[in-house]
């Protein structure tokens, strides 16, 4: 598997997986429902693309709600299905983003899709991402469906950290996710080290689910699409999707805009779902700051941007979380507390380790002055890898061992 090593150079010829053999022909489904972010698409895409890297009999479609999943590229014998779009409003309820159907109307045409790719595909494993039932229990009679033919694995795959394990307990009886945790998957798949963090914790799953638990460890990212990069050094910002990051974005120009000497310059990626209105007055800040700080809207090969930079500022996504690990980037991290305390909880976690520096509104104050001392700070911090990091990036690689061994008892 070509990955990277913790510098962010290509290990072409890295070790394959122990216990691992090339075999026949594969089929493997991943679910990403995708209602907000980029983030269920993006480890969807990763998990594909090291499944089919690893066996050239293998193929991969993606189902996803994700509006930009067409502006990826996906590597050969991986595809994607587009669901219809759903958007969540303010109020935690959804509406159809383009079709002039209501939300059950939508649910209900997603759930057929998803029912009609899985009986034409035949797949020998379903990942399902974080979403037991799926958006709105969209995924209960392909589900089912899938239990009553039985030739089908399925794993239910979680990244480390989801919310706090009361409010977490909640949401999952409220959804009936621990009963279909319970009764539809084989394995349950974290995407993180056990050291770290345990998602499942509060959950009231039976002793017999819990055996089911694998920790896979971080998955590693690596350069895939080479994009160009600053030849001067820079800081890159990224807010992740966008959707959720006009605070952090608004604080960092607000940091170059106080200090006309802070550097090194900034890279700034604001994210596909930064809306156009808020975008729009960033530009023209970002346009008074005479090229110290520059912004593109999208960049679908940020990796190239992550291996470049002198360090990042970034909110505490999961995926944004293991490319600053995988390329061993100084990294501030800015997490969102609200309506989740996921973010906050991995970068407080991994504060405490060394792995990276946490902006705290409570303990640190988000003021512009805060913010220029820690991009300051960024090259005496030091790097994930002297922290361990290498040591929790072996996601990809047990994720591969695990889905052939599954498929294997078919």
């Amino acid at each position: 598997m070509n990955v990277l090593n913790s510098m962010g150079a290509p290990e072409g010829s890295g070790p394959e997986p122990e216990g691992v053999e090339k075999g026949p022909p594969q089929r493997v489904m991943l679910y990403s429902h995708d209602t907000f972010g980029l983030g269920h698409l993006r480890r969807s895409r990763a998990l594909a693309s090291a499944l089919t890297a690893y066996n050239p009999n293998a193929s991969a479609i993606i189902l996803t709600g994700s509006p930009v999943a067409g502006r990826f590229t996906f590597p050969e014998k991986v595809d994607h299905v587009r669901l219809p779009g759903v958007t969540k409003l303010p109020d935690g309820t959804y509406v159809s983003q383009t079709l002039g159907l209501d939300i059950d109307q939508t649910t209900n045409l997603r759930s057929g899709l998803i029912q009609t790719a899985v009986e034409q595909y035949e797949p020998d494993l379903l990942i399902v991402d974080k979403e037991p039932t799926g958006f709105r229990g969209e995924l209960l009679p392909t589900l089912e469906w899938l239990t009553d033919r039985g030739t089908t694995r399925c794993v239910l795959g979680l990244r480390d950290v989801l919310d706090e394990p009361t409010v977490l307990a909640a949401e999952w009886e409220r959804k009936g996710a621990t009963i279909a945790t319970e009764r539809f998957y084989d394995q349950i798949w974290v995407y993180g080290p056990r050291s770290i963090y345990d998602p499942t914790q509060g959950l009231p799953l039976s002793k017999e689910t819990r055996a089911r638990i694998h920790w896979t460890g971080y998955l590693r990212r690596e350069v895939t699409d080479v994009a160009e990069t600053p030849d001067t050094p820079y800081v890159l910002i990224t807010p992740g999707g966008g959707g959720d990051g006009k605070a952090m974005v608004d604080l960092v120009l607000e940091a170059y805009e106080l200090d006309p000497s802070l550097q090194p310059n900034a890279v700034l990626v604001y994210g596909p779902f930064l809306s156009g209105e808020v975008r729009e007055g960033f530009e023209a800040r970002v346009a008074k700051l005479d090229g110290r700080v520059t912004a593109v809207g999208f960049e679908s090969r940020i990796e190239s941007l992550f291996a470049g930079a002198e360090g990042v500022v970034c909110m505490g996504g999961y995926n944004t979380f293991c490319e600053v690990l995988s390329f061993d980037k100084r990294a501030v991290i800015v997490p969102r507390t609200i309506p989740r305390l996921e973010q906050w909880i991995r970068a407080s976690r991994a504060e405490e380790l060394g792995l990276v520096r946490m902006l705290d509104e409570d303990r640190d104050g988000m003021t512009p002055q805060t913010m220029v001392d820690f991009i300051r700070a960024l090259p005496t911090q030091q790097k994930p890898s002297e922290a361990g990091a290498n040591g929790l990036l072996d996601g990809l690689d047990v994720v591969v061992a695990r889905a052939t061994a599954l498929m294997a008892e078919k």
